[in-house]
């Protein structure tokens, strides 16, 4: 699943000024708030549409995926480990 940010939102919550930032912000927290942050600033946003050849730099936190694009727009990808508990191997 991959959200747009508010990019603004995103920056006062880790206390940045910058994309660039947030990397040394993120690695000064503990990672069960990070998650916390980010699953919080996940609700209420629906999916978007992220071109993966548009992006400017990413930051891999866990299950999370931070991007930002050459238009400065800031897309949070979720991996979804969901489907994948559902799954039963095969016996044979």
């Amino acid at each position: 699943m991959v959200l747009l940010l508010n990019k603004t939102l995103l920056y006062s919550t880790f206390e940045v000024d910058n994309f660039d930032s947030l990397d040394n912000a993120i690695n000064s927290m503990a990672p069960s708030m990070v998650e916390y942050y980010l699953s919080d600033l996940s609700n209420g946003n629906e999916d978007a549409y992220l071109n993966k050849r548009n992006i400017q730099n990413s930051l891999c936190i866990g299950d999370y995926s931070l991007y930002i694009d050459y238009n400065e727009e800031i897309f949070l990808e979720i991996e979804d480990t969901k489907a994948e508990d559902l799954e039963t191997g095969s016996l044979w």
